[in-house]
């Protein structure tokens, strides 16, 4: 089944993508700031609320740990925590591809859906304009965070192509 064919996701199955990103939301997975950190940075969007903290612990070219703190709404919460989920372990070459995955599903985009795996579950944020920033605060952070930039950041559009 190909949910980014036009096709609505078969009530089933949005009922479980809406468990998972509850469950995630209410219990976040890697919520806390390591110490010591490679790489640190904080994005916060003042046009929702939404504020993530990324820390994460580079060796021999791999994401050996990852953490987030943060807050906001169900999406942008959950969402950092399947990101913390999804690549850990993985090289910072395959990270970042992933990340750009997920920005294209979230966008409207065809990806391939087993190599996204439970990150499925946030596709139908693609539906809701207002809600694409929120899904994608976190990566945005990874990716920002692995190119170098640290500290703090207020993205500020609600325009997901404005680099937030």
């Amino acid at each position: 089944m190909n949910f980014l064919a036009g096709s609505e996701p078969e009530p089933h199955f949005d009922q479980l993508y809406r468990e998972l990103i509850l469950d995630h939301y209410r219990l976040p997975r890697n919520n806390r700031v390591l110490e010591p950190a490679d790489a640190d940075l904080t994005q916060f969007n003042p046009v929702c609320g939404d504020e993530v903290r990324l820390t994460a612990r580079i060796r021999d070219g791999a994401i050996e740990d990852i953490a987030f703190v943060g807050q906001g709404c169900s999406i942008s919460q959950s969402s950092a925590s399947m990101m913390t989920e999804a690549i850990r372990g993985r090289s910072l070459e395959d990270a970042s591809t992933l990340a750009s995955y997920f920005r294209a599903m979230i966008l409207g985009e065809d990806v391939d859906e087993a190599a996204m795996g439970d990150l499925m579950s946030l596709q139908g944020t693609s539906r809701y304009p207002t809600r694409v920033k929120c899904a994608i605060l976190a990566w945005d952070t990874l990716q920002k965070a692995l190119g170098g930039t640290s500290g703090r950041e207020d993205v500020g559009s609600s325009d997901p192509d404005s680099g937030g």
